[in-house]
């Protein structure tokens, strides 16, 4: 379908764009930015005034919870959650059950996103079989099924040896792999960010070094094996220092954080609510400032929801014996306009983290606003307000942020050219 978008300030963080211009959409594709085409004629046209036209978000890490875990979401209920966020691309986790190890089951995911007709999906597979940490998983099958890269989910490998042949063994095919770094012997039994919190409420802390200890391992077997790496959940300053660091000696590594990483803390604990029960654990104040720097920097150059949506079940017992995570994507967009809100981020920034950033991170052919790009764009509306969970497409509610008055409203999500996300 042919659309105009007319009178919006389109922002594309991949070129540097920011201005009013009108947008021209065909056959799934931006086919003009400023003076529509000769002979085009537009069959739909949307008022962009007032409203910021932006890439469609891309979420490098969401569990979609399909296949296995249909009690706490699906491909359809989670992709359309994303459009509610703003999100027209998203990364599914391979910790499905049966594990996403195989073409099979690549084949799967992605014929049910299909069906569903919502976001687009890109498969992580698992790097190793089972994601026990044994045996590389058939690693070009997984590629040529469609997956775009290849981790562990929240497994670490217990064995560096184990590690370093996965790593090896992408690299001869230059595919990309995604690190989790979180040394289990250190983090065994942990619930929360070791400190004063923790001692203060009686819970078993998983020190910073957990996060360290692993990230340092992992670097150098990025280093030593030249794979291309992106370490995902980074929770510490000190772990973006390390990937900073890393960067500047000419590593091939980008990194992201969990945008509740940078919004709370450890101190959200204090009630004792299992909302706020995440893996890795909120930290401290002054992890949470260096997180904010290196996003701010581009050292993180993507922003994640790391979308884990439960069943309510799994957050009503005691803290410790509840299941970690938090349901985002239905806020995604709003809730990451709190930091432009704040001061910490300017908008640009801000949508460069969450869409060319992360685009980029994984060589995503999407993410940006360009003729010839997909027409997979948002539109937003700055000077309303969303009410965190008064509409809500996620099977999981298991969101802390549930009740609070967010900046912005998604007025509009468009995938290939066609409207997929409106707001009444």
């Amino acid at each position: 379908m042919a659309m105009r978008i007319l009178g919006g300030r389109v922002i594309d963080p991949a070129s540097g764009l920011d201005q009013q211009a009108d947008l021209y959409l065909d056959q799934g594709r931006i086919v003009a930015i400023g003076a529509a085409p000769v002979g085009f004629v537009a069959e739909q046209t949307l008022d962009a005034t007032g409203l910021i036209v932006a890439p469609g978000l891309v979420d490098l890490s969401a569990s979609l919870r399909e296949p296995g875990y249909g009690r706490k979401g699906s491909i359809a209920t989670e992709t359309r959650a994303a459009l509610a966020g703003g999100i027209t691309s998203l990364c599914c986790t391979p910790n499905t059950r049966p594990v996403l190890d195989s073409a099979t089951v690549a084949e799967l995911v992605l014929d049910h996103a299909r069906d569903a007709d919502n976001s687009r999906v890109f498969p992580i597979g698992a790097l190793s079989k089972d994601l026990a940490g044994e045996q590389v998983a058939e690693l070009v099958a997984l590629r040529d099924a469609g997956c775009v890269a290849f981790g562990n989910g929240l497994k670490e490998f217990d064995s560096a040896r184990n590690l370093r042949r996965a790593l090896e063994y992408a690299a001869t095919f230059e595919l990309t792999v995604v690190l989790h770094s979180q040394d289990q012997d250190l983090a065994e039994g942990g619930l929360a960010h070791e400190g004063a919190v923790a001692s203060f409420l009686g819970l078993n802390g998983i020190p910073e070094s957990a996060e360290t200890v692993a990230l340092a391992r992992n670097l150098l077997l990025v280093e030593d094996s030249g794979v291309r790496a992106h370490f995902t959940q980074l929770s510490t300053a000190r772990g973006a220092q390390m990937i900073a660091e890393a960067q500047a000696r000419g590593l091939p590594v980008t990194a992201d954080v969990a945008l509740y990483q940078l919004i709370l803390t450890d101190e959200a604990l204090h009630g004792f609510s299992s909302l706020y029960h995440v893996l890795p654990p909120l930290r401290s104040h002054a992890d949470r400032e260096g997180l904010r720097a290196a996003v701010k920097s581009g050292v993180i150059s993507a922003i994640a929801s790391h979308h884990q949506p439960h069943e309510a079940d799994a957050k009503l017992a005691p803290f410790g014996e509840t299941e970690p995570g938090i349901s985002s994507l239905d806020i995604f967009l709003p809730l990451a306009l709190t930091l432009v809100q704040d001061g910490l981020l300017d908008l640009p920034t801000l949508l460069a983290r969450l869409s060319s950033g992360p685009a980029a991170a994984l060589k995503l052919p999407v993410g940006r606003l360009a003729v010839g790009a997909p027409a997979d764009l948002l539109m937003v509306d700055p000077a309303r307000t969303t009410l965190a969970g008064e509409a809500w497409h996620s099977k999981g509610r298991n969101s802390p942020f549930t009740g609070h008055c967010l900046p912005g409203v998604v007025r509009y999500t468009l995938v290939a050219g066609q409207i997929r996300h409106q707001a009444d």
